[in-house]
């Protein structure tokens, strides 16, 4: 049974990123990832169907399903309800930590800098995501800021693609990269399978 953010982290090289406005589409689009290797889902907050996609997602077998872009603990609340797995937040702040760190619930906050980073380890935290990644200055700038966290481990996402991909992920700090290339709009449930097998086979 997965149960730390580490474990959640390890299960695949990419965790898709989901924006989901039609959660009838939830289900299918979760069965042609986990079929192409892909297990770890982050349903963003970004939709109003999230919440039921999230639902949806969760009876797919094999699936982890966890809630992105989650920013105040209104959502928090809401995330709990549907039973999510995981919570990724785009950055950290303390009221937002403290629930969710006491609920027990494996957490991916996001960072940009050192000062966030020091939050988090001050927080008891020691995997972070690296948001947003090509912009906050790529894998030089975490090269340069995992330097003194060396217990630190990350999940860059924001900018982080197929053909960069590789490169994230044979620094060693880098758990697994976080993108949303795996789901283009418009795309079949075939072409996400086959774009699913192709990222899940970027560590083989």
């Amino acid at each position: 049974m997965t149960t730390t953010i580490a474990d959640i982290m390890r299960a695949a090289p990419v965790i898709p990123v989901l924006v989901i406005e039609d959660a009838a589409q939830a289900r299918p689009l979760a069965e042609a990832l986990v079929k192409g290797g892909l297990r770890v889902l982050e349903v963003t907050l970004r939709t109003g169907a999230a919440i039921e996609a999230i639902a949806e997602m969760k009876k797919v077998e094999g699936a982890i399903v966890g809630a992105g872009t989650v920013v105040n603990t209104d959502q928090f609340k809401q995330v709990m309800d549907a039973d999510v797995e995981f919570i990724v937040s785009p950055g950290l702040t303390e009221r937002l930590a403290d629930p969710i760190i006491a609920s027990g619930v494996p957490f991916l906050p996001g960072i940009a800098n050192a000062g966030d980073i020091m939050r988090g380890l001050d927080l008891g935290l020691t995997h972070f995501k690296f948001f947003p990644a090509e912009t906050s200055g790529g894998l030089k700038a975490l090269k340069a800021l995992a330097a003194p966290f060396y217990q630190a481990k990350f999940c860059p996402t924001g900018g982080v693609s197929l053909a960069s991909a590789p490169e994230w992920l044979a620094f060693d700090p880098v758990l697994c990269v976080g993108g949303s290339w795996i789901t283009p709009k418009g795309a079949s449930v075939a072409q996400v399978e086959t774009l699913a097998r192709e990222a899940a086979g970027l560590r083989d």
